[in-house]
C-alpha cells in the first residue's frame, strides 16, 4: 500500500541528528585535532603570540644572566691570574734562600756537597780519614743453609734498641733464623743474610745504620742450648761470631780541624753545606779543596717568573677593563673599580725606591725590570740583572725580600684580595646571588607564559569548535533547502525527498 506524505512535514523525519546533538557534543564529535573547524594553524598562532608575549622580560632576563656570566668568568680569569703571581713570591720573600750558593770539590771521588740556605762564599780545605760504618758479623759454617741449629730466644741489640726473637722447631735452620731476624716486627736494625761457600753456609748480621754506637749484640737464652753459636758479647767476652766489619764513626777534617759523624752524610761541618764522604782520602794527596761560591741561577730563574706571571696579572687587567677598538669590544669588567684599585696599588708597589739599600740596587730598574712605554708590560733585561746579581746579590735579596720588600709587599696586597672572605670572594658571592635571582625569576615567567599559553589555546580550540559546528548547520542547510547541492544523498532521502513512501 502506498500513500502520500505532504512536503511540508518533510524536514521533520530528516532533521534527527542535528536536533538531538548538542552544543558541546557536537564540538566532541566534530572537533578532533585543534584547527580542524576553522583551518588555522592553532599551536603555531599560540606559540607566536606566547613568545611575543613574554618576549621583552625574556630578553632582559637574558642579557642579565649573560651579563653576570661573563663577569663571573672575567673575575675568575683574574683570580687566576693572582694566584699565578702569588705562587712566584716565596722565592723571593726569603732575602737568605734568594742569594743561592753553589759547592764545589776538587776531588770529587773523597766527598760532593751542596750548599743551601746560610751558606756564604768560603774555600775550605777538606781531608777524609775514614767513612762512618755499620758492623757486620759473620757465624761459623754449617753444612748447609737447611743445617739444623738449635732453639731458644736471641736477643739482638743494636745502640739502644732490643728486640727477642723466638726460634722453635719451624724454624731452627740457618734460613730459618735469617729469616724469623728479618720478620721480626721490633727488629733493632740489623739485616740477616746467609753466604755459602765451599766450605759452607754462615749466617751474616748487617747493621743498617753506621757509627760507633750501632755495634751488635746478640745473647741467647732457653731452648736446647744450640743458638749459642750465635752470640756475641764481647762485655761477656763472648764471641762466637766474628765481627768482620766494626761499627765506627767518620773522622775527617776541615781546614785541619778534625770531627766526627757517626753518618757519611755531614750537615753541621760547615754552615749551609752539606757533606757526603764517599771514600777515605788519598795517602799521597790526603786533602782537597772545597768551594763554597754565589750561585746566582737560582735568583735569576726566579725572578723571571715573577715577571713573567706579573705581566699575566697586568695583561688580565688590561684586557678584561680595556676597549678593543680593532674588535669594537670592550672588556667584561671596563671601567670595574675593583681592578682599577688593585693595579693602582700594585702600580705603587713597583715603582717602590729603596735609597737605603746597599749594593746600589735600590728599585726594580737597578734589576733591569721596567715598564714598556706602549704595552704597560714589564721588560727585563737579563744583562742587568746578571750584573746586580753577580756584584751584590744580597741587597737584591734584600730589596724582594724582608719586611719591607717588594715581593712580600706584593703578596700582602694579593691576599687581601684572594683569601678566603676577601674582596673578590665577596664580589663572586653577589655575582652568584645576582645568577640565582635571574634563575628565579626565569622560572616565574615560564609559568605564566605557560599559563597564558593553556588560556589561549583554550580560546581558539573553543573558536575552532564553533567554527565547527557553523560550517556544519550551513552544510545540512543548504542540503536541506538546495537539494541538489548535495554530493550524495540515500536512497531514504532520495524517497523522502519525492514525496512518496513504499508500506
Amino acid at each position: 500500500m502506498s500513500s502520500t506524505i505532504s512536503s511540508a512535514t518533510a524536514p521533520a523525519t530528516t532533521t534527527t541528528a542535528p536536533a538531538s546533538t548538542s552544543g558541546a557534543e557536537a564540538t566532541n564529535a566534530l572537533i578532533t585535532s585543534t584547527g580542524i573547524g576553522s583551518g588555522l594553524d592553532i599551536s603555531a598562532i599560540v606559540s607566536s603570540l606566547t613568545s611575543a608575549f613574554g618576549a621583552g622580560q625574556q630578553d632582559q632576563l637574558t642579557n642579565q644572566e649573560t651579563a653576570l656570566d661573563s663577569q663571573v668568568s672575567a673575575f675568575g680569569t683574574f683570580t687566576s691570574a693572582l694566584d699565578t703571581l702569588q705562587g712566584t713570591l716565596a722565592a723571593l720573600e726569603n732575602p737568605t734562600q734568594l742569594a743561592g750558593f753553589d759547592a764545589a770539590i776538587g776531588d770529587k771521588t773523597t766527598a760532593s756537597a751542596t750548599a743551601s740556605v746560610g751558606a756564604v762564599a768560603g774555600q775550605y780545605s777538606l781531608s777524609v780519614q775514614n767513612l762512618a760504618t755499620a758492623a757486620t758479623l759473620t757465624s761459623a759454617p754449617v753444612a748447609s743453609a737447611t743445617s739444623t741449629v738449635g732453639t731458644g730466644t736471641l736477643t739482638i741489640a743494636v745502640g739502644g734498641s732490643t728486640a727477642s726473637i723466638s726460634i722453635d722447631s719451624t724454624d731452627n735452620t740457618l734460613a730459618g733464623i735469617a729469616a724469623a731476624i728479618n720478620a721480626a716486627p721490633d727488629n733493632p736494625g740489623v739485616s740477616a743474610s746467609i753466604i755459602t761457600a765451599s766450605d759452607g753456609s754462615r749466617l751474616v748480621l748487617s747493621g743498617t745504620a753506621t757509627g760507633a754506637d750501632n755495634s751488635i749484640t746478640v745473647t741467647q737464652s732457653g731452648g736446647d742450648g744450640g743458638l749459642s753459636s750465635l752470640v756475641y758479647d764481647p762485655a761477656d767476652n763472648v764471641t762466637n761470631l766474628t765481627q768482620t766489619q766494626a761499627a765506627e764513626d767518620a773522622n775527617f777534617t776541615v781546614n785541619g780541624y778534625a770531627a766526627t759523624s757517626s753518618s757519611n752524610l755531614v750537615t753541621g761541618a760547615i754552615s749551609g753545606v752539606s757533606l757526603n764522604m764517599l771514600q777515605a782520602s788519598s795517602t799521597a794527596d790526603p786533602s782537597t779543596t772545597l768551594t763554597i761560591s754565589p750561585d746566582t741561577t737560582a735568583a735569576s730563574t726566579a725572578i723571571g717568573t715573577f715577571v713573567s706571571a706579573l705581566n699575566g696579572v697586568l695583561n688580565s687587567i688590561q684586557t678584561l677593563t680595556g676597549y678593543n677598538a680593532s674588535t669594537q669590544t670592550a672588556g667584561a669588567l671596563q671601567g670595574n673599580a675593583t681592578l682599577e684599585a688593585f693595579q693602582n696599588q700594585l702600580q705603587n708597589i713597583l715603582d717602590t725606591v729603596n735609597s737605603a739599600n746597599s749594593g746600589g740596587v735600590n728599585s726594580l730598574a737597578d734589576l733591569g725590570i721596567t715598564a714598556d712605554a706602549n704595552s704597560g708590560a714589564m721588560d727585563s733585561n737579563t744583562t742587568t740583572l746578571s750584573n746586580a746579581l753577580s756584584s751584590s746579590l744580597a741587597s737584591v735579596g734584600t730589596l724582594l725580600g724582608g719586611t719591607n720588600g717588594i715581593a712580600t709587599r706584593i703578596n700582602a696586597l694579593v691576599t687581601q684580595y684572594t683569601q678566603a672572605g676577601g674582596l673578590l670572594a665577596t664580589i663572586n658571592q653577589g655575582l652568584q646571588t645576582g645568577l640565582t635571582n635571574v634563575a628565579n625569576q626565569q622560572t616565574q615567567l615560564n609559568a605564566e607564559l605557560a599559563t597564558y599559553s593553556a588560556t589561549l589555546t583554550t580560546q581558539y580550540n573553543a573558536m575552532d569548535a564553533a567554527v565547527a559546528a557553523l560550517k556544519e548547520t550551513q552544510t545540512y542547510l543548504t542540503a536541506e533547502f538546495d537539494p541538489s547541492s548535495a554530493t550524495s544523498s540515500s536512497p531514504a532521502t532520495s524517497a523522502l525527498s519525492s514525496g512518496t513512501t513504499n508500506t
